[in-house]
């Protein structure tokens, strides 16, 4: 099988393995606090994956863990409010197509902040994308719920995150001080990011839940449900998805991951369906499959290098 072939089918794995993450997150914070589930699990998939990169975490720099901090720190914004759009949305499909609104907003986040060229296709897939979301609220009577605020705001933490995380894994920077010269620090191993970015996440979405969350910790009953789900979304839905999309990303170039991983909130909408029994009305089916088309469009360039390679 051709590497690139098996990265494409390892990161639809990934798409299905965050879809089913979905569930088992909306499992756990019906039983404990949203923000401590989160806290939890981060730390116990970072833990796990410690046990596999030791050797890779003992080669960072100083330098390589503050970077990988700040973009753990990044990451658990866009996780805080992504677990508190769970907590206060009716239907997940909805809430995994207005998260994935983050593909689309990488690209404006990278000219922001790096002065890095828009492609064309993106700002063609914005009106696809402000009619999809102009649907989803006129299905809630011309208002947006606090779940959708949320996940928005999740959608845009993420983007910024994405474009962090991809420089930090990626792309050397040079720094310099006025005792010495310009000095070449390396990309950070991916393995090694993400662990220091899970905990980072951890511990952001734990003090939230120090802060905000007191009077609820005591009414947890640390039951063997509880205990299943917060490992089933630690280990399978978080440390075995990273680390199986780090390696998918290892064997083929971003571009093709970047297409496959749009996949997850149609994988997220028919499980919350066959899971919870969720439906969606005619409005949030629409904006929703406006949504997926923004996506594509802002990816067709992407997708029609890969269909062409692939020679389908």
């Amino acid at each position: 099988m051709q590497r690139a072939t098996q990265s494409d089918l390892l990161l639809i794995a990934v798409t299905l393995v965050a879809a089913i993450s979905w569930m088992f997150s909306k499992e756990a914070i019906a039983l404990m606090p949203p923000l401590l589930f989160m806290g939890l699990r981060f730390l116990l998939a970072a833990a796990f994956l410690a046990c596999l990169g030791s050797r890779q975490l003992r080669q960072l720099t100083r330098e390589h863990v503050l970077r990988s901090a700040r973009v753990g720190i990044v990451f658990g914004i866009g996780m805080l409010f992504w677990v508190l759009g769970l907590a206060h949305s009716e239907s997940m499909g909805e809430g995994a197509f207005l998260t994935s609104l983050g593909v689309l907003l990488v690209p404006i986040v990278a000219r922001v902040f790096f002065a890095e060229p828009v492609p064309r296709s993106t700002w063609l897939a914005i009106p696809v994308a402000l009619l999809g979301m102009a649907m989803l609220s006129l299905a809630h009577g011309f208002a947006v719920s606090a779940g959708q605020l949320y996940y928005l705001i999740a959608a845009v933490a993420l983007a910024v995150f994405f474009t962090l995380n991809t420089r930090a894994a990626t792309i050397s920077m040079r720094r310099a001080s006025a005792r010495q010269a310009a000095a070449v620090m390396t990309a950070v191993d991916p393995l090694a990011l993400t662990i220091i970015a899970l905990t980072s996440v951890g511990l952001v979405t734990l003090l939230c839940s120090m802060l905000f969350e007191t009077a609820l910790l005591p009414t947890v009953q640390w039951s063997f449900d509880v205990f299943f789900w917060l490992f089933a979304s630690a280990i399978v839905g978080t440390a075995a998805r990273f680390w199986l999309q780090t390696y998918a990303q290892s064997l083929t170039t971003q571009t093709s991951g970047a297409v496959m991983l749009i996949l997850e909130p149609i994988w997220v909408a028919l499980f919350a369906a066959l899971w919870f029994g969720e439906t969606l009305a005619t409005l949030q089916l629409m904006g929703c499959v406006m949504i997926f088309l923004a996506l594509l469009v802002n990816r067709w360039q992407m997708l029609r290098s890969i269909i062409t390679r692939r020679g389908l």
